[in-house]
């Protein structure tokens, strides 16, 4: 799978596309799809890039049959490919992107573990530090954003860049409360003060929390990755439709009914 991962890092270096890995491999499945992807891992690590978290992607069940998605999946995100508003407010260049779309998601990091085989969203809090509204812009380096589930999770889980935005501490003395408030909370997602979708904390596999819920267990069952670790960013994926992006634009995302949060203002630049 080396000289995959090399291909395809080679087209996210460069924003371009690749021929279809199914075509070209009969067969391509998700333990092929995540064998590459810690091979992707190994070569990013090894040219100074170190991981700093994970993205969940395909948490919105709404979203899967417009891009024939059977499942959520993840990838590690990067030193270098994380960017912290200030104040609310963050520039990023869209040079060497590959049709890229954004995303409104809401991100914590980690101050513990998160329990395997829990769906209690509750008892996963305990081992949250901090929420964060984020953008994640995400990338697909086959044509039109035509794969297979498999091959989705091999391009890096789609990962491109992800923006966070103010973090919010965790009240433990109100985690109850605040499990409510996550599943319940509105977005909103304009481009050029015009609204775009609007979505919901529930739609991130009923709660923002079960996608992390998600990620535990499935990292349960991949010995040969990192299990989850304090210090940790997760984004827990779009709550909206991802909408394409391009120079020029500004995006804004606002949450209602989520204390503290009051979103992201984002303009794409030269």
């Amino acid at each position: 799978m080396n000289g995959i991962a090399q291909e395809l890092l080679a087209a996210w270096d460069e924003g371009r596309i690749v021929p279809s890995l199914a075509a070209r491999h009969p067969g391509f499945n998700w333990d092929d799809a995540y064998a590459v992807s810690g091979e992707l891992i190994q070569l990013r690590r090894a040219r100074g890039e170190k991981t700093v978290g994970r993205k969940i992607g395909f948490t919105n069940r709404n979203i899967w049959p417009q891009y024939g998605a059977t499942s959520p999946i993840w990838h590690p995100i990067y030193n270098r490919t994380v960017i912290y508003a200030n104040n609310g407010k963050a520039n990023l260049a869209l040079a060497k992107s590959s049709q890229p779309l954004i995303e409104p998601e809401i991100a914590f990091k980690l101050r513990a573990a998160v329990p395997v085989n829990c769906n209690d969203p509750v008892e996963i809090l305990h081992a949250i530090e901090w929420y964060a509204p984020s953008f994640e812009i995400v990338c697909c380096h086959f044509a039109d954003w035509k794969c297979t589930p498999a091959e989705f999770a091999a391009d890096f889980s789609l990962h491109w860049r992800l923006v966070v935005g103010t973090p919010v501490a965790v009240d433990e003395e109100n985690l109850r409360t605040l499990a409510k408030q996550l599943s319940e909370c509105a977005v909103t997602l304009s481009k050029n003060g015009v609204v775009m979708d609007r979505g919901k904390g529930s739609n991130a596999l009923d709660h923002p929390a079960l996608a992390l819920a998600f990620l535990a267990n499935i990292l349960a069952k991949q010995p040969a990755f990192d299990s989850l670790a304090a210090g940790e960013i997760i984004t827990t994926g779009t709550l909206t439709a991802a909408l394409p992006i391009k120079t020029g634009e500004t995006w804004q995302s606002r949450y209602e009914a989520l204390p503290g949060v009051d979103g992201i203002t984002l303009e794409f630049t030269q």
